[in-house]
């Protein structure tokens, strides 16, 4: 019984760690009224938490492997008390970068279950697992919809204190729920590293995601303020807009990993990257609000998909360092949310327009479907497996 709780226990879990992710981008529009944040200044307020969520998704990986989920998880969300305390009294913006940072712990934890839920699990139901642990992005959404209507209820302050709650909560069921019998993998971490990143196949996942779900964070931390500048919403409003976002990207995820157990994950990647290509570029047009809305449900149906998609490929071509390189390609699809609100804030800057930042992810999706078809065609050579039932 205690097994079988493992997948919707840890799911829970990257719920809350993606909710607590969240909370400043979710709540800028609220903190710019007490704190003094110039407009250059916010995509590095947003966009901070992504950065510690991402770099530390590699130990993340690796340390499940040799402590247990259990342990990672209780640990993750104790240490996650103190920079949600510290922003929930934040008068600076120093204090909301510095909080912010230590934020990122809340994204770092999508290593922990795809790296320990497979070990429960047949081969040929890793990508529906995956897709259905992967689901726990809506947690962003759950944070973007509803920390503004708290916020503009009770302030945003004491809603970034309630989180303190939640936290609690979980970090009691995941230890009295949580597998103390997980089977632990005691492989040194330069050993494991050795045996992956001389890997090409390892640094085309590493892309294939860092476009997939990079820019499903980037859109999650970047369309509130948006749409709040671009558009004129409120920051109800474009809360309630992002979370519709993120709720596509999140239903279609574990679609995605249920597809690849069936057909060629590779056949599905081409789908998806000739999708953020037409998608980015008509963005790149700055459309009225119907297209630019039809352009973004595009961007996060695709990623939603694509992201299933690729955490069905890695255990298949890293069975022995699953960890590790579940590790460093969700670290790379962490980064891919950090770099382009900072890259289309400086864009806009320099030119008053995101014409040129939408147009670059159209290029860099277009170039990842040419190595998708690469990669398929290789395989064939090669001889390798279908990638897919």
């Amino acid at each position: 019984m205690n097994k079988k709780m493992q997948l919707p226990l840890q799911t829970a879990n990257l719920i809350i760690g993606f909710m607590v992710w969240v909370l400043i981008s979710s709540l800028i529009p609220f903190i710019m009224e007490d704190i003094a944040i110039e407009p250059g200044q916010v995509a590095w307020v947003t966009a901070l938490p992504v950065v510690l969520g991402s770099l530390l998704r590699i130990p993340m990986g690796y340390l499940t492997n040799l402590f247990g989920a259990r342990t990672i998880f209780i640990a993750s969300f104790v240490l996650l008390m103190f920079p949600v305390y510290y922003i929930s009294v934040a008068t600076t913006l120093t204090d909301l970068l510095v909080g912010g940072l230590f934020l990122g712990i809340g994204g770092a934890v999508f290593s922990v279950g795809v790296t320990s839920l497979p070990k429960y699990y047949p081969k040929e139901r890793h990508g529906f697992v995956n897709g259905i642990y992967g689901a726990g992005n809506l947690g962003t959404a759950l944070t973007t919809f509803a920390a503004p209507v708290l916020a503009a209820s009770i302030g945003w302050s004491l809603t970034v204190q309630l989180y303190m709650v939640l936290l609690g909560m979980f970090i009691l069921a995941t230890f009295f729920l949580g597998d103390k019998e997980e089977v632990k993998v005691k492989t040194p971490l330069m050993e494991q590293m050795k045996g992956v990143y001389k890997n090409e196949k390892l640094w085309l996942f590493s892309l294939f995601y860092f476009i997939t779900f990079g820019s499903f964070v980037a859109f999650t931390v970047f369309l509130p303020n948006f749409l709040v500048n671009n558009f004129g919403l409120d920051g109800v409003d474009a809360g309630m807009r992002t979370a519709g976002f993120i709720v596509l990207a999140t239903v279609l995820r574990p679609i995605g990993g249920w597809l690849a157990d069936r057909f060629s994950s590779l056949y599905l990647l081409m789908v998806v990257f000739a999708g953020f290509t037409v998608a980015a570029l008509l963005l790149s047009l700055a459309p009225s609000m119907t297209l630019f809305t039809a352009g973004c449900l595009t961007i996060a149906a695709s990623g939603g998909v694509g992201n299933g998609v690729i955490f069905k490929l890695v255990p298949m071509y890293f069975d022995k360092q699953a960890g590790i390189a579940n590790g460093i390609v969700s670290a790379m699809g962490g980064l891919g949310g950090f770099f382009p609100p900072l890259i289309l804030s400086s864009l806009y800057n320099l030119t008053g327009h995101y014409a040129i930042g939408f147009m670059a992810l159209s290029q860099v999706a277009l170039a990842s479907l040419v190595l998708v078809i690469w990669l398929h065609f290789h395989d064939l050579a090669q001889d390798t497996p279908p990638h897919g039932m």
